[in-house]
Formats: C-alpha cells, structure tokens, sequence
C-alpha cells in the first residue's frame, strides 16, 4: 500500500513539474556567450552576446543542481539564472572549463590570456539574472559575476542556425527531454570521407555502450552526428610542423603538452552543434596520432584513428560527461596545483583522504578494509617511470605512430599484469596516487579506466557517477 501511494505520488510531480517549466521558459535554448580573461590571481568576465538556438536537450523537471539537495555538485564553476523578480533559483548547473584549467598553469604565473566560452539555458519568459560561482577551498561557491538578461531585448541574436555538414541521425531512442542528447562532432574529415566519419562514429560509440554503465542505460541516449567538411585530411599538430585549416580548429599541443587536444575555437563550434539538440559533445579528430582531452560539461575529443581510441573516447567522456577526474599522477601535464594542498578534490572519483571516516564513497568499502588502502605503489611506479622516460625519448625523435602505438601495447601488457597480481584488485579502498599527485590522492580502486588503458571497465564509484548524472538528464 505504501509503495502504491508513493509512486502515485511521484507521478503526480512529473506534470506538475512539466507545468512549472511550461509557466517559466518557452521550451527553446538560450545561449550565453562570454570572455572569460585573467591571470592565475585575477578572473574577469567579459559578455559577448546572447543567441537563441533550438529546442531545450535538457531536463524539465532537475534544472538546479545543489549538492545540499541531492544534486551532484560537480565542477570547478556554477552557472546560476535567477528570476529578476524575486531572486528564484530557476536554473543551475556545475561545469569546468578551459580557463580553468590553464589557470593552474605555469603561463598563467607571468601573462593574461582570454577564452571565449557558452552557458546554455532554457530561454526564460521573463527577464532573469545570471551569475558565475567559482568553488572556494572549502568546496562552498564564491560569485565573481552577475549580470542582467531580458530574452526579450532586441539584442538577443534570433537569426536562424545556418546549416552546416547536416544533422545525421545514429541512433535516436525518444523525445529529448527524457534522454541523454550526445552529439559527436568530426573535424578533419573532407567531404568524400563523410562515410569514414560515420564508420568511426559507429565505431566508437559500439565501444562506448559496451562499457558499464552506458551498456544498461543504453536506451536513456539519443546519439547524432555532425560533420563539417574540411578542405583536406587532418588537424592542426604544431610539434609536427602539421597546420590544417579545419572547421573547429581541433589541434594537439594544448598548453604546450603534446598529446592534449582542444579546440579554443568556443563560437564556431557552438555553432556547428546548434543544429542539434545535445546535453553532451565528442569532438572526433580525423588523425592517427594519440591524444584527446576531456572538460566537465564542455565536451571531450578524441583521435579517431589511433589504435587505442576506443579507450581514449570512453575514458576522455568519463571526464566530460561523468566529471571524472583523471587517477594516474606519472604523466606529463601542465598543472603545477592542480588541487590545492590541503582541499579536497570536489571531482566524485579522487580523494585527499583528510577524514577516512568521511571518505565520499565509504559506503562502497568493504569492512575491514584499510584506509588508506595497501598497494605496491612502489613496484608500480618503477615500471611506470620507465615507460614515461621512454615515451619522453620517442617524442623528442619525433617517432612515428605505429613505434608509439608499439610502446603503448608494451606497457599496457606489463603494467596490467602487475596491478592485476595486487591482493585487493577489484576491491573498493583509498589507494594513494591520483589526480596528477603521488602521494597526497587517493583513487578508488587499484585500477580503472580512469587510471590506465588496461582496463575495459570503470571501477564501481566512477560507474556510480555517470549514472548520477544519466539520471539529472532523464528524469
């Protein structure tokens, strides 16, 4: 009897709900553009414009996300809209960015730099204020902006979405506002590869839904493709000596590491994807070389055509979508603190470990279990560095992809055969080295797709992250 009444009460909030965002918002997408500048002390904002795109990918019904209320408090920013009336929350959502990142960089010590980005929301019927938190050490949020948006001013740009490379269809399961809309988009493919681009897409995203927990929730996505044609084959790779002209400007060598591939090209690419209606984008490069990235609700990229892409693809999407952080620490990166030294990481799957009593994910423990938790970090890292030494010699001899592609198998094979040997391999605990940092860390388990390429599966709290957040996107 009481199960029956609360799912009669649960019902009954889904239209009330729906009626809710049907009084406050007119069902399109209203999109935020801005420069975001600074130095590693000073954080200013500079608005670019205001652009209405189509219909609104997202939930109707979870449109403030608050850790206090159970939501999932993810990412290093907040975007928050508020009614100008009365000051309602009436839209928020956690995110990281590019500037945020490069802010822990050494450049960031000696010059300014400015990156353009895109907050999307759903356009409001009256007018509302916006506001950009920024995480405070003690995981609270801190506002360094706000600002005034009527969406019915004549400055709000309403001009139709030109048509670029068509929307193509993989695999659409139900109305948006139910699912997880994931866009891919392909840079670096011409005009006579469009098949190519859609054999990579097929492929890839099959390697996707066959990894937990996208496997069981495999009807909650909607998956679309978009590919503007390029003049020729190929991205930008600057260590190469390699420069394409391509429609997203896709390119390696992000802050100077040789492998971390963006695009700082924000408009053209929002653009591009405004075609479509998406909760979340993969941006595919059309290369062989190995490399990708991946950004909290910005988008992740991947090389289409280098042999471990299926890994790079899941596991750069398990930054951008899931807010996974990264859990290995022996490879190269920009960061010079990335978490500061006595905060704890706010991303789901990485710890400092301050209080083991209150470890986030202790319910996932076995009892008994020690925290931190035992492993041969030193066995481990002796063949790591190894491995890092060599990969270091390859890129200063310019080697070609099939030698790195070798070396990579080569360590994948070792290296798996040692953490597989460890007495609590696929348990849950706090093992120390994560999140760029050997010893101050911790990650869940020994390993995990979010540590190295060896395994085919995330370990039970970075699954239990995406499927948080599946659930903000289709209920």
């Amino acid at each position: 009897m009481l199960a029956t009444l609360a799912a009669a009460w649960l019902f009954a909030q889904v239209p009330a709900a729906a009626d809710a965002f049907a009084a406050r918002f007119t069902g399109r997408t209203l999109r935020f553009d801005y420069h975001h500048c600074g130095d590693a002390t000073h954080e200013q904002i500079a608005p670019d414009r205001y652009r209405l795109e189509g219909e609104w990918a997202g939930s109707r019904t979870q449109l403030v996300d608050d850790a206090a209320t159970g939501g999932l408090g993810y990412g290093k920013y907040r975007f928050v809209v508020r009614d100008a009336a009365d000051a309602t929350p009436l839209f928020a959502q956690g995110f990281s960015s590019i500037y945020g990142e490069w802010e822990t960089t050494g450049e960031a010590k000696t010059s300014w730099r400015a990156f353009h980005e895109s907050q999307r929301f759903p356009e409001p019927k009256a007018p509302v204020t916006l506001h950009l938190e920024k995480r405070a050490d003690d995981l609270s949020w801190r506002e360094f902006w706000s600002g005034a948006c009527d969406p019915a001013s004549r400055f709000v740009d309403r001009s139709p979405v030109t048509a670029r490379g068509g929307v193509m269809p993989i695999d659409v399961k139900g109305d948006s506002a139910s699912k997880v809309d994931l866009l891919i988009l392909g840079d670096g493919w011409t005009g006579r590869q469009r098949d190519d681009f859609l054999d990579d897409v097929h492929r890839l995203t099959s390697a996707l839904f066959a990894t937990e927990p996208f496997k069981r929730r495999r009807a909650d996505f909607n998956v679309r493709a978009i590919m503007a044609p390029a003049p020729q084959p190929g991205i930008t790779d600057p260590r190469g000596g390699t420069f394409v002209d391509t429609p997203l400007r896709l390119q390696f060598n992000a802050f100077d590491l040789d492998r971390y591939m963006l695009t700082f090209a924000n408009l053209e690419l929002r653009e591009l994807a405004a075609q479509a209606p998406y909760d979340a984008l993969i941006v595919l490069a059309n290369t062989r070389k190995y490399g990708g990235g991946g950004i909290y609700n910005l988008w992740a990229t991947c090389a289409a055509d280098t042999e471990p892409a299926a890994y790079v693809f899941v596991h750069e999407f398990g930054h951008s979508f899931g807010g996974l952080a990264d859990e290995y620490y022996s490879s190269q990166v920009a960061y010079e603190e990335f978490t500061p030294a006595g905060t704890e990481p706010w991303e789901p799957n990485i710890t400092a470990l301050l209080d083991p009593a209150q470890l986030k994910w202790r319910d996932l423990v076995a009892p008994g279990t020690p925290l931190p938790t035992p492993w041969d970090q030193q066995g481990y890292d002796a063949l790591d560095l190894a491995y890092q030494k060599r990969r270091a010699e390859a890129l200063a001899q310019n080697a070609d992809d099939a030698t790195n592609e070798a070396l990579m198998r080569e360590i994948k094979a070792s290296g798996g055969a040692q953490l597989a040997k460890e007495p609590l391999f696929g348990q849950v605990g706090a093992f120390r080295g994560a999140g760029y940092e050997a010893q101050r860390l911790y990650r869940p388990s020994v390993d995990c797709i979010m540590f190295t390429r060896n395994p085919t599966a995330f370990c039970p709290v970075c699954e239990r992250a995406i499927e948080r957040v599946i659930d903000t996107l289709t209920k």
